[in-house]
């Protein structure tokens, strides 16, 4: 009996994905649960199962290609069983020293329980390798193997994106760096594939760097953004940190990083400007009573915003460990969709970068954004003195509709009061 496999809805307000890898190809066995495609939407990563034992017997819509929530993208044959196929046929354990790696498709491999070990233990490691078919094109063009490459996707998938690391990274010492095998005698072939530098790939967009691009875009066009400045002596906070730290780490087994400090002091001053939670919705403005604060991360795929709920009646030791848990997942691309909706805030710290100074564009419908930056060493006048400080610029980015200068002055203002005196976080003064 046919069963066709379509777009699972993939969360509120989604309804075109892209179709990112199918793990099968058609006349494959699959089992039920077994992942057969990942489905990539503007916020997350889906990864779709079999709904039931038999066969993949067509492929509706490829790698790379969009479609909507609903549609057909394959069809599957319930209870049926499909004939190996030439490079799934492994030899028995008695021929297998015949066996060369290249008789053995990669994915054929892959995806068999029964291939011997004599014959497992023969195959090159990116055999076993789950591969983007970008990143695999990357690779090939560079000359490189994706077994050298450390893969960060889901399912420990190699993507793009890890290639292009790898190949910016030092290249290390070896009898032959080049990757090739040598010739006769000992020398390199002189046909040997050298990287065209001039080369150019043309890909489509993934749907979350549409959604970045759609979100940034509708932004600067609906929105009347303006930046404002301030700058901040991070002593007392730095000091209160380095006090803490190891008690911190001990008890809750995660550093005491920055972040918790100005979330905090973020909260006092919107509390003092109310504007800035806000947001304009037609001719209304919605004031929230409460705050969400977005902390941008960067991810697998591109930078995500997962929201931390009621900030303000989180602890420091909680806001950190959110936060960590957030950074970790989406190294993974495991942030959840829901955590990803919402948010009355955000804050956007490019200063792990190195970033010295940027005006970051505001989350719509939000109507502010705070960006942090990198701690530079700098001459810092104290009671008439020239003192070297730490000293960080803080970025408000505000729309200009419903926040005053005043307010987002008095904003940043609070802000640099409460981390050159973290003690008024505590007391609320």
């Amino acid at each position: 009996m046919a069963v066709e496999l379509k777009v699972p809805p993939a969360g509120e307000s989604i309804t075109e994905v892209q179709i990112g890898e199918w793990l099968k190809k058609e006349g494959d066995s699959v089992r039920r649960d077994e992942i057969i495609v990942v489905i990539e939407t503007d916020k997350v990563t889906v990864e779709l199962p079999a709904p039931v034992d038999g066969v993949l017997t067509k492929i509706t819509i490829g790698d790379g290609e969009d479609a909507n929530v609903g549609d057909l993208i394959g069809l599957m044959e319930e209870g049926a069983v499909a004939a190996p196929s030439p490079a799934e046929k492994v030899e028995t354990p008695e021929v297998a020293a015949a066996v060369t790696p290249a008789a053995v498709a990669p994915a054929a491999v892959a995806a068999s329980t029964s291939v011997p070990t004599s014959v497992r233990d023969s195959l090159p490691p990116e055999a076993f390798a789950r591969v983007m078919p970008s990143a695999r094109r990357v690779a090939e063009e560079a000359g490189i193997s994706v077994a050298h490459v450390k893969p960060t996707g889901p399912g420990g998938r190699t993507l793009k994106e890890d290639v292009q690391r790898h190949l910016a990274a030092p290249p290390s010492l070896s009898p032959n760096p080049t990757g090739f095998a040598p010739a006769p005698g000992g020398l390199a072939p002189a046909t040997a594939h050298t990287p065209d530098p001039r080369g150019e790939e043309v890909v489509n967009m993934t749907p979350m760097r549409r959604k970045i691009a759609e979100r940034l875009v509708h932004a600067q066009q609906q929105m009347a953004l303006l930046t404002t400045f301030n700058e901040v002596d991070m002593t007392n906070v730095m000091a209160l940190r380095k006090q803490y730290q190891d008690l911190f780490v001990k008890k809750y087994g995660i550093k005491l990083g920055f972040m918790s400090f100005f979330i905090k002091a973020a909260i006092e001053a919107l509390k003092e400007n109310p504007s800035v939670n806000a947001e304009v919705n037609g001719k209304k403005i919605i004031y929230k009573n409460f705050y969400d604060v977005g902390v941008a991360v960067g991810g697998g795929k591109g930078l995500v915003v997962p929201v931390i709920r009621d900030a303000d009646r989180l602890s420091f030791s909680q806001v950190e460990q959110t936060i960590f848990d957030f950074g970790t997942r989406a190294k993974k691309n495991a942030i959840k969709l829901e955590e990803l909706q919402g948010g009355t805030f955000t804050i956007s710290n490019g200063g792990i970068y190195g970033s010295m100074l940027s005006t970051p564009i505001v989350n719509p419908p939000q109507s502010g954004i705070l960006g942090l930056h990198n701690i530079v060493q700098r001459p810092w006048v104290v009671d008439g003195k020239v003192e070297v400080r730490p000293i960080m610029y803080l970025a408000l980015t505000y729309d200009h509709r419903i926040v005053d200068g005043r307010e987002a002055v008095t904003f940043l203002k609070r802000i640099k009061e409460c981390i050159e005196s973290p003690s008024r976080i505590l007391i609320e003064v």
